[in-house]
């Protein structure tokens, strides 16, 4: 398709970036997050180009404010992340990991005041390990109430300030891999 004449973007279109948790915190056992699927895969000898892994990555939980920064000084409106479960329940469910709560917060609060939209991505395919190994995970009906406490502890703690709520990211894509 062509176009001859192409229209312009709304003035209150949203332009960003996204980021997985897996792919970009690091601190991977650090502040008591538990292990995620993703922690125990990337061990597997074999699995990741040269053994790489997300134990560092590039350290977003070290280093949020200067990267949130640089977004802003490149002109983004917005910043959809991904939380990993792990470091708000480190065994799935349970004892609320209050550290865990404290980095998402403080993200939250520096984008704002960067003028930078939050998006928030519930689930981006970091499972917390402990309900692999207990029930089979997403395989089991028992996740769903796992899912919703979670859920409902993000949206208490940061409904407030996040607008825009993503539940699992590209759900489209997963039933390609079935």
């Amino acid at each position: 398709m062509i176009h001859k004449t192409l229209k312009p973007f709304p003035q209150n279109f949203l332009w960003g970036a996204a980021s997985a948790a897996y792919q970009i915190e690091g601190a991977w056992n650090e502040d008591g997050k538990g292990v995620s699927n993703w922690d125990q895969f990337v061990r597997i000898p074999g699995k990741t180009f040269k053994g790489t892994n997300g134990d560092v990555a590039v350290d977003h939980y070290h280093r949020y404010k200067e990267d949130v920064r640089l977004m802003a000084e490149m002109g983004m409106k917005a910043y959809r992340f991904s939380v990993a479960w792990t470091r708000i329940f480190p065994n799935g469910k349970g004892e609320v990991n209050e550290k865990g709560l404290e980095f998402y917060d403080n993200l939250i609060n520096e984008l704002r005041e960067n003028n930078i939209e939050p998006i928030l991505t519930l689930y981006h395919w970091d499972l917390p390990q402990a309900l692999q190994d207990e029930y089979g995970g997403w395989e089991s009906r028992q996740i769903i109430e796992d899912f919703a406490n979670y859920s409902v502890e993000l949206f208490k703690r940061f409904g407030d300030r996040v607008k825009y709520w993503v539940s699992l990211n590209e759900q489209n894509l997963y039933k390609l891999w079935l």
